[in-house]
């Protein structure tokens, strides 16, 4: 007798039930299940690991083959709301219900003749809507990595082209202590006779020394492609082909054209069975959004949304930040899990924040608000606490944004960022635009 569950939810608070861990690092667990399944892709999958820019480089992977006329299928995780965020076909987000025949039967082949394969909550669900996506008649499919690579539930599939974005230090306890080793993990993803693009400008000798024992196609940044850009527009080179005067990505920041030019590398590399336009590459580019990356919400005080939540993302949002011009006050929402490198974030950060909101969040793996506080506190014993920043505590970081828009004036900044929990949190009724009593009312 199989489980049955008739909503998403059901089979999501099963999936939380079946094994101890989160995290369960191996791929013959999720290997047998699929096997089982016999879940394959008739179309050409691309596999996007990295520490950062996974998500945007996806969103652009997609918004140029949508513009190609392409059907495209997206997984990407975590999510920010809702579950169903992490499941993209042809641009829009699948309905909860579609996906619960999927789970249905991901359960089928995990208790197979008594036979009964634990699963995490991660690998049962990417099985999910792995399964959703390979009967969904696509013309290519995208995959975000979830953790490291190698032993990923999503690294089951083979893909016909690899990209590995950045690499830096997060997941130390799953991936190893330094970049050589968590560039390792990361490789992989690669396949042998497959291309591989390396977006990382200083990529460990790990991720370059796999991809040539194993025989991949390897496309370096700076080597097989490149960009350059001025303050109007940007062009790209590759191997054998340049696009000139692009716009600038509609995702913001300074690094998504290290993101652009990896994802326009990938399809490059698939060119023979994925040829695009250049149109196509202009209007997806100028078009691709995504939720919470240095998202900028016009409003009076002016919003930031970023889910910057290890030390090289937070430079980025520095960088951005800065670059964004004067604001008389910058309010920070602030929330991440405890096991994150906190000190050098929160110390990278600090110069341009004038009044923290620290916020508990919803996982036991987080780091509450008031340790968060703790935290920030020890560092400016440290630094010797140039300049008064006023800090304080919150349930929850809708109720720590209503705290910063009270202080806040029209003329201000409220920057949200950390944890997906963090800005999942201010987005849960929508995107608040914000409204701040006026000066002098």
């Amino acid at each position: 007798m199989h489980t049955q569950f008739d909503t998403l939810d059901g089979w999501l608070a099963h999936c939380e039930r079946l094994h101890p861990k989160n995290i369960d690092m191996g791929l013959d667990r999720v290997r047998a299940v699929a096997r089982r399944m016999g879940l394959r892709f008739d179309c050409p999958v691309i596999t996007v690991a990295g520490t950062n820019g996974k998500g945007s480089t996806c969103a652009m992977l997609e918004a140029v083959a949508l513009q190609a006329g392409y059907r495209t299928g997206v997984y990407t995780s975590p999510h920010l709301v809702h579950f169903e965020e992490r499941c993209r076909i042809h641009g829009e987000i699948v309905n909860a219900s579609d996906l619960i025949a999927h789970f249905e039967a991901v359960e089928r082949a995990r208790v197979q003749n008594g036979d009964e394969v634990s699963l995490t909550y991660f690998e049962f669900t990417t099985l999910a809507i792995l399964r959703l996506m390979s009967l969904a008649r696509l013309d290519v499919a995208i995959l975000e990595v979830g953790l490291g690579g190698r032993l990923d539930a999503t690294n089951v599939i083979d893909a016909d082209c690899a990209v590995i974005t950045s690499i830096d230090i997060d997941h130390t306890e799953f991936l190893g202590p330094d970049r050589e080793s968590i560039g390792r993990e990361k490789a992989g993803i690669m396949r042998t006779g497959k291309p591989v693009i390396v977006g990382d400008p200083m990529a460990p000798q790990s991720v370059i020394d796999h991809a040539l024992e194993i025989g991949a196609d390897l496309w370096r940044f700076g080597h097989d492609f490149n960009f350059s850009g001025d303050k109007q527009q940007w062009g790209w080179a590759g191997r054998g082909r340049r696009y000139a005067g692009l716009a600038y990505p509609a995702l913001r920041g300074a690094n998504q054209l290290v993101n652009a030019s990896g994802a326009l590398a990938a399809l490059e590399a698939l060119r023979p069975r994925l040829p695009i336009t250049a149109q196509a590459v202009r209007t997806g580019m100028a078009m691709v959004e995504l939720p919470g990356r240095f998202q900028i919400v016009p409003g009076q005080p002016t919003l930031v949304l970023d889910v910057a939540h290890n030390p090289h993302s937070v430079a980025a949002l520095t960088a951005n930040l800065d670059a964004m011009g004067f604001f008389p006050t910058t309010h920070a929402v602030f929330g991440a899990m405890a096991d994150k490198d906190l000190a050098p974030m929160l110390a990278k950060i600090g110069p341009l924040i004038d009044r923290w909101y620290f916020t508990d969040l919803p996982t036991p793996r987080a780091e509450s608000g008031a340790g968060l506080q703790q935290k920030w506190n020890a560092l400016q014993i440290v630094a010797g606490g140039r300049r008064e920043v006023a800090t304080s505590v919150h349930a929850d970081p809708e109720q720590a944004l209503q705290a910063a828009v009270s202080a806040a004036d029209p003329a201000d900044r409220i920057v949200v960022f950390g944890s997906f929990y963090t800005v999942g949190g201010v987005l849960k009724h929508g995107t608040p635009r914000l409204h701040a009593k006026h000066l002098g009312a």
